[in-house]
């Protein structure tokens, strides 16, 4: 037995496998990211296959039976009739993961019984996993400082500046999905906004947490966050402090005139 089913033995509860599972591949990662000669895009794609291997590994020995959803195995309709999915996602921020950054994450989400139930992301370049079993605690805002929106680092969407106009906001790059709104969460920035192109295993884990934080949370028409849904495709959301969702929304809506963006 490896070190992850001695692990794996001793876990009797959802939210432990969450976090566990998160845990195990943002270890594996970094054992690849260190023990292999691979560089930039290959290297990646070799972390996406070990921690794939792994999770699916231990997700059939911890939850056997349950349906999974990842972005890097083959979707089955049979999700859509379960009443326990796992939506994964092995690396979050592939390309920061390949160029020995931090800011890439592993999400490992629990939907159950038609809700969005558990979700852990860990980020291993902190040595940290977060979870909505235990949700950080968000700080209050310094009103003196000016408003923080995550963005990301390489391809910010058109949303951006409107958004941070409305709100004379300061841009703060960073890499993965699963690290800006960790980062709402942490409150080292008070919004993420994005638009033009997400899937459900982009937001799942991480939206989770921000839930169980007491964050607002929805698509960036106002509309709630639906997950286990038919098509994977979730391409927009608004991650922030709940004072801020009414200015983020009315921005949002005037640039957009209301529609969802596609």
């Amino acid at each position: 037995m490896d070190c992850w089913g001695t692990i794996l033995t001793r876990v009797d509860t959802d939210a432990r496998v969450c976090a566990e599972l998160a845990r195990a591949a943002g270890e594996e990662l970094l054992r690849v990211r260190t023990a292999s000669p691979l560089e930039g895009k290959e290297l990646g794609k070799a972390g996406d296959a070990a921690a794939q291997e792994l999770l699916a590994r231990l997700l059939g020995e911890w939850r056997a039976g349950d349906a999974v959803l990842s972005e890097e195995a083959k979707d089955s309709a049979a999700r859509l009739s379960a009443d326990r999915v796992w939506i994964i996602d092995p690396v979050d921020g592939t390309r920061e993961y390949s160029e020995g950054r931090a800011d890439w994450a592993v999400h490992v989400a629990l939907w159950a019984d038609g809700e969005l139930a558990l979700g852990a992301v860990a980020i291993p370049g902190e040595d940290l996993v977060l979870s909505s079993a235990e949700p950080p605690v968000v700080p209050a805002r310094d009103e003196s400082a000016p408003i923080r929106l995550a963005v990301s680092r390489s391809r910010p969407p058109e949303i951006t500046e409107p958004v941070r106009a409305a709100l004379d906001a300061e841009l703060v790059p960073m890499g993965s999905a699963g690290v800006k709104i960790a980062a709402v969460a942490r409150g080292q920035v008070d919004a993420y906004v994005h638009a033009g192109g997400q899937y459900q295993w982009d937001s799942a884990a991480p939206v989770a947490i921000a839930r169980a934080a007491g964050l607002f949370t929805s698509r960036i028409d106002g509309s709630p966050l639906v997950y286990n849904g038919a098509d994977p495709y979730l391409p927009d959301l608004v991650v922030c402090r709940p004072e801020l969702a009414p200015r983020i929304l009315a921005a949002i809506s005037d640039y957009t005139d209301g529609d969802s963006w596609k």
